[in-house]
């Protein structure tokens, strides 16, 4: 079924992982400017609008990815 050094491989990529995720570190990848006109109480509605485009800017790409493969299985799904 699996010879011995796919398995060294499946238990190095998962151990890899395992250590990945338990040892992450936070990070603040905030750059200075970004940080000078954030910072402080009085610029929260600021901060929320920057928030808001970071998260449309991330989404966005993963729709484009799933359209993509929904388009290309049912171009597969029509041909069978």
């Amino acid at each position: 079924m699996f010879t011995k050094s796919r398995l060294k491989n499946i238990e190095r990529i998962g151990l890899s992982t395992l250590l990945f995720v338990l040892f992450s570190v936070n990070s603040f990848a905030q750059c200075a400017m970004c940080r000078a006109a954030l910072g402080g109480e009085e610029n929260k509605a600021k901060a929320a609008a920057i928030n808001d485009g970071i998260v449309y800017l991330m989404v966005i790409p993963y729709i484009l990815v799933g359209a993509l493969g929904y388009y290309i299985y049912r171009m597969k799904k029509k041909k069978q």
